[in-house]
């Protein structure tokens, strides 16, 4: 498992993976409800006797049969794309939008508990009142029952101060929702944090907004959009 780390200055591959290979991991992610990872990928291979006994670098294998298999997907109506730590299929982003109307519309979130997971996304783990400062008002215990249910956020311990109040960060489910590989893909947390916690002025290209209003995702049945609020947040409604 450990080959999966090493470098990619190795020579390039030289054998091209089988079509076997190929077919049976289309079918693990196909099959998986959540993201399924290259650990996952080359445990399969190797317990089905799929990587040839010439590959020396076991990782270069399990790239190359994924590189392969994205290939397969090109100009397909979903593509299997790397999300949360693994592979997932999805639908072309080019066709989202014509989804929008045929597709069940998920549950809404409110800006006030937008901004809540935002600042929990870039604090972690934080508790409620260090979320309640940064915010500068009161944090309704609804807004955090609802991250929850969502599986947005999680309990991640105590913090060791008087009264020992819970640390919240953000679940893998987090990322698969916002389509992120990884919380280093997050947008650069000045941006989401200027003046004041709105919307940034200047979203960066190829990254999440988690505070705009957000039209209908390619995956619109699974994320999560937000909702304009009629009037500013108040200590007394959040």
């Amino acid at each position: 498992m450990a080959a999966l780390t090493q470098s990619e200055s190795r020579q390039p591959l030289s054998i091209t993976p089988s079509d076997e290979a190929v077919r049976l991991v289309e079918a693990m992610i196909f099959a998986s409800t959540d993201p399924v990872s290259a650990r996952a990928i080359l445990g399969l291979l190797e317990g089905q006797g799929l990587v040839p006994d010439a590959v020396d670098d076991i990782g270069a294998y399990v790239r190359a049969v994924l590189a392969t298999l994205v290939a397969r997907y090109a100009g397909r109506g979903v593509v299997p794309v790397e999300v949360a730590g693994g592979w997932q299929f999805r639908t072309a982003s080019d066709l989202a939008p014509r989804l929008t109307r045929v597709m069940p519309k998920p549950r809404r979130l409110q800006r006030a508990t937008m901004e809540t997971l935002a600042i929990i996304a870039y604090h972690q783990p934080c508790t409620r009142a260090e979320i309640e400062e940064i915010r500068g008002v009161s944090v309704n215990q609804n807004t955090l029952d609802t991250l929850i249910e969502e599986s947005l956020i999680a309990p991640r311990g105590r913090k060791e101060v008087p009264g020992r109040p819970v640390l919240w960060g953000t679940t893998p489910d987090f990322l698969r929702h916002f389509g992120l590989k990884s919380l280093n893909d997050l947008p650069r947390r000045e941006e989401l944090m200027s003046d004041t916690l709105t919307s940034p002025r200047h979203p960066l290209d190829n990254t999440a907004d988690l505070l705009a209003p957000r039209p209908a995702p390619a995956e619109e049945a699974e994320g999560v959009i937000v909702e304009e609020e009629a009037a500013p947040d108040s200590p007394e409604e959040n």
